[in-house]
């Protein structure tokens, strides 16, 4: 549909300067333009609307980049664990999480303030490679601006 519809633009300036006397004449012409239009709207609306994930249909989507969006409902950060990992789990709290946000110990100073505390109990949108760890998805964060603090 997409090549129609690229198709009908492109002949769009021919019909143009063909005007009414070329061999498909006026109808042909508003056609062209219906479809061009069509075009221009189906392309704004689908750049305009984000495809977010709810945190428990996440499971569904392992392997593919998107954006999950929930309440931080509980957070830590593991120091004593190995490669010192933060932990935001969205929508329901550890051990009961259904979807889980890893910050690295590595990347913690990327943030300006910490992760634990900044995130807890705020709405945010994480943006990344969903994954499965023990039956559970999660999203590896590695910078800030894969997070988004949303409106309550």
């Amino acid at each position: 549909m997409e090549l129609l519809m690229i198709y009908k633009i492109s002949s769009l300036p021919s019909l143009l300067k063909r005007g009414e006397k070329g061999r498909n004449g006026p109808l042909n012409y508003a056609k062209s333009l219906f479809w061009a239009f069509a075009f221009l709207i189906w392309a704004s609306t689908s750049i305009a609307q984000q495809e977010y994930v709810n945190p428990t249909d996440a499971h569904k989507f392992i392997g593919m980049e998107k954006t999950v969006c929930g309440t931080v409902a509980s957070a830590a950060y593991a120091i004593r664990t190995k490669g010192r990992p933060t932990f935001l789990n969205l929508d329901q709290p550890y051990p009961k999480q259904i979807f889980t946000v890893v910050i690295w110990g590595s990347d913690r100073n990327k943030f300006q303030n910490p992760p634990e505390s900044s995130f807890r109990g705020k709405r945010i949108c994480v943006t990344g490679t969903i994954q499965d760890f023990r039956g559970k998805p999660e999203i590896i964060v590695r910078s800030p601006n894969q997070i988004i603090l949303k409106p309550q």
